[in-house]
């Protein structure tokens, strides 16, 4: 039977610094969005990039050293998997498309980790940090491109954004149904306690979480409708 050493408790102390430490870092991105010279959006620009490399190869040695690498847990496949490399390219190439895609997708999937964490090991343990680090680097690549290149979403973004990932969804599944993971949580739900426990039974609770998700777009969203109407 396996030990852990260091237990992740939901809302422990350790758990609350790391929300305030990403609301902190986004704080921080709001506060400095019209003061921040070209030089300076460049090291942000990469020490996002970095934080998110970093954190993706601390994930995978860490189960590569320690014999447990497996397909069924670390191929890509998780939708904060999808979202860090998708914020790393759209940061290299500054593209407006997968901004679109990424921004609901990292928001809605990175922050709901953030709170309630599919995550076994706390503080000071290597994935505690490396779980943490990831998820607030997804969040706040989001922000960057809001207040750094200004770019905004619309309402027709909902909708390619809500495609994207339903296809991305689909293509998922089968690999689950190939590999017996469980990425996307599409095969069943998380073993820690989640707001998907609240969606009924498995399968009755993915399309509840169409419903939200697009739900939860629309909450997204809605900042720069009221933005824009101003």
């Amino acid at each position: 039977m396996l030990v852990i050493i260091y237990p992740f408790k939901l809302f422990s102390i350790s758990h609350i610094i790391a929300i305030i430490l990403t609301l902190v870092g986004v704080l921080f991105l709001f506060l400095v969005r019209n003061r921040i010279t070209p030089k300076g959006k460049l090291v942000l620009k990469v020490g996002l990039i970095a934080s998110l490399f970093l954190s993706e190869l601390t994930f995978q040695l860490w189960y590569l050293l320690r014999g447990e690498w497996t397909i069924e847990t670390n191929l890509p496949f998780q939708l904060c998997s999808l979202s860090l490399y998708l914020c790393v390219i759209m940061l290299l190439m500054g593209s407006y498309r997968l901004f679109e895609v990424t921004y609901f997708a990292s928001m809605a999937g990175a922050l709901i980790a953030v709170i309630t964490p599919e995550l076994f090991y706390g503080f000071p343990h290597i994935r505690y940090f490396q779980f943490f680090i990831a998820h607030a680097a997804i969040i706040l690549s989001a922000f960057y491109m809001i207040w750094m290149e200004g770019f905004h979403v619309t309402f027709i973004s909902v909708i390619r954004a809500f495609i994207s990932l339903n296809a991305i969804a689909l293509m998922v599944y089968f690999i689950d149904r190939i590999t017996g993971a469980n990425y996307m949580f599409l095969a069943h739900k998380p073993y820690n306690m989640s707001p998907i426990d609240y969606l009924g039974p498995y399968p009755w609770y993915l399309l509840s979480l169409e419903f939200v998700a697009f739900f939860v777009f629309l909450l997204l969203y809605l900042p720069f409708f009221l933005y824009n109407k101003r």
